[in-house]
């Protein structure tokens, strides 16, 4: 069971001021939360496979290629370049 210094404790480890009502019903809370891993701890995993990450599966990975602009948008729509790059207004003056 969660003690009331136990709660003060964590209180002051998350620095928030609890008043009286918000300190029973936090440790009421927080006790049934220990309660759900004390159930979870009593749990026989001897025989569950330790996971790492959780699937097997491997990036798939496809080739970088160029596609042909159908819509009118993008570079060849753009107003303006220089050397192949796109020229754009600037943001900020100096």
């Amino acid at each position: 069971m969660l003690t009331k210094k136990d709660l003060e404790h964590l209180a002051s480890l998350a620095r928030i001021e609890l008043k009286g009502s918000e300190e029973e019903k936090l440790q009421k809370d927080l006790g049934s939360i220990l309660d759900h891993f004390k159930e979870l701890q009593a749990l026989d995993t001897s025989d569950v496979v330790p996971m790492t990450g959780g699937t097997f599966l491997k990036n798939s990975l496809r080739e970088d290629a160029v596609n042909e602009n159908l819509m009118g948008k993008g570079p060849g729509a753009f107003p303006d370049s220089q050397d192949g790059h796109l020229k754009v207004p600037p943001v900020f003056k100096s």
